[in-house]
């Protein structure tokens, strides 16, 4: 059986890995691989690591403080601990340009999931218009998914958006401030679906609520943002160490994939990668190329693959990306209480708005405030750091946001290219431009948000929403389109590109239209699908 070549380790790489060294196929992992350090104290709560660890300020705030999130209005609620900087670290010769996004890149074992919060939405029919399949089509490979990794959630109001299928856990615990939410939400239930035209549920998680193989189920520590130690919050890597146990598997880091040759029939021949250690070019010869480094990293080694355009740059048009709207809130009723840090600490509830088409559903995460550094929130309100102080500890307990997610479309502005690089290297060149619309549905949508958010008991404070900038999301794709017809820097339903028959895409880069849900737990489904009917 013919050898497969996967650039990359992210949910996508690792997902349909797994399914091809089922069936035989020998893989061989190109990877730069930056390592995640050891968990300490693994047996710890989040207030444990306080009081026992030798330097716990080093530890959640890091040697230098660079964790800390200084006041200046354009930054973030969230960040990221020490140990979860590895995530973001990339290699010498990784040089981009942008133009209206912030992009985020990752080089470690199991790419920019290994920093997610698990939300697993499944694209409904009308979100999937645009895919050349339907719900059905992906439903069963959506499934393989939830068994390999483990997703808690519930049957609710959400699922007339979100498709529920089988394979799914009890869902977890709920906190006490999203026990107070619900409670509302029942009472208060007819009113914001009819009138706000909005419904709530139960976030669906990568979360294990019951033990699942060697990975213990949720033990509510509080330690999710540092990484669990018991592998209850799925992450990448976890599916990474299950295709070590396979002999037909091979893992090679420490090498930064550059570009592939191909020869005069349009096949791939080689891939060329650089070794981050000696920045030499090592060469791998190739039966069969699957990129699945993020749909950034994929079109850029595409990119650099391809020959130069005659006049202009040789552009992938169509970047996608959701614009993310934080709606911090306060409850009232638990103004006052005590917060308990043993609890999940990210979302435990989803929102969903209805919007002018059915695929422009309008998805949110709602959070409420546990156990997350509290640095970023207490420097946005309006107060002296006395004062922020004083108010923060008294209102803790009744804090929470909601992430709204907005949907996006392929459009020619959006697109990445080539240029030349100060290393002499080519140098990713990304522009991106919002949607026309977009500020209408961004006030339009916030008032709905606030009718329902009143009717839950709660209010938003003045001064504290943020709009994220493109990038932020991580939600990258349609850099390189699945398209029914043959056409240049497209592919195939099977995710096989149109340009070079032995090469396929089984990243972001393959969608031609975003849904407002968290894209991942489809990145996973869609290689999954690609494995099982084009291999």
């Amino acid at each position: 059986m013919e050898k497969l070549i996967v650039v990359g380790s992210g949910p996508s790489a690792v997902q349909f890995t797994l399914s091809v060294l089922k069936k035989g196929y020998e893989v061989l992992m190109l990877d730069v691989g930056m390592k995640s350090p050891a968990d300490v104290n693994p047996e710890d709560g989040f207030d444990d690591l306080k009081r026992n660890l030798p330097d716990p300020a080093n530890y959640f705030l890091g040697t230098n403080f660079e964790s800390l999130i200084l006041p200046d209005d354009k930054n973030e609620y969230y960040g990221f601990p020490p140990n979860k900087k590895y995530i973001f670290q990339a290699p010498d010769g990784h040089e981009i340009r942008t133009s209206g996004f912030s992009p985020l890149f990752s080089f470690a074992q199991g790419g920019l999931a290994q920093a997610w919060t698990g939300a697993v939405y499944p694209f409904n029919d009308e979100e999937l218009a645009a895919f050349p399949f339907s719900y059905a089509d992906i439903e069963p490979h959506y499934v393989t998914v939830a068994e390999r990794i483990g997703i808690s959630g519930a049957h609710d109001d959400l699922a007339r958006f979100v498709p529920y299928h089988s394979k799914i856990m009890a869902p977890l615990e709920l906190d006490t401030h999203s026990k107070v939410l619900m409670k509302h939400y029942a009472r208060h239930r007819q009113y914001i679906n009819e009138k706000c035209k909005a419904v709530i549920g139960r976030s669906r998680v990568a979360t294990l609520s019951s033990d699942l193989g060697s990975r213990q189920k949720c033990d509510y520590t509080g330690r999710c943002l540092w990484g669990c130690p018991r592998g209850s919050l799925y992450t990448p890597s976890l599916s990474l160490a299950q295709c070590h146990r396979y002999a037909n598997f091979t893992y090679r880091p420490g090498v930064l994939v550059r570009r592939f040759q191909f020869n005069s029939d349009k096949r791939i021949t080689h891939v060329i990668g650089e070794s981050i250690d000696t920045l030499q070019e090592i060469e791998f010869p190739v039966d069969t190329l699957v990129l699945g480094a993020g749909a950034m990293s994929s079109s850029r080694i595409f990119l650099e693959s391809l020959p130069p355009g005659k006049q202009e740059p040789v552009r992938l048009a169509g970047l996608m990306d959701n614009r993310q709207m934080l709606v911090p809130f306060i409850t009232l009723g638990m103004i006052g209480r005590s917060y308990d840090p043993h609890s999940y600490q990210f979302h435990q509830m989803g929102i969903g708005f209805e919007a002018r088409r059915p695929e422009e559903f309008i998805h949110g995460l709602i959070t409420t405030l546990k156990t997350a550094m509290a640095h970023p929130i207490i420097q946005k309100i309006p107060a002296n750091l006395k004062t922020a102080m004083y108010i923060f500890r008294n209102v803790r307990a009744a804090l929470g946001v909601i992430n709204l997610n907005f949907h996006d479309f392929r459009r020619a502005g959006n697109f990445l290219q080539l240029e030349p690089g100060t290393d002499g290297k080519p140098r990713l060149f990304i522009n991106y431009s919002p949607r026309a619309e977009e500020p209408e549905d961004l006030a339009a949508t916030l008032k709905k948000v606030r009718k329902v958010l009143w009717r839950l008991g709660c209010v938003v404070p003045p001064g504290m929403l943020h709009i994220r900038p493109m990038g932020a999301s991580v939600h990258y794709a349609g850099t390189v389109p699945m398209s029914k017809t043959r056409v240049p820097l497209t592919v195939s339903a099977s995710c096989r590109s149109h340009d070079f028959d032995n090469l396929y895409f089984v990243d972001g880069s393959t969608f031609p239209f975003l849904p407002s849900k968290n894209i991942t737990f489809s990145l996973m489904a869609n290689a999954v699908r690609v494995a099982e009917t084009a291999f």
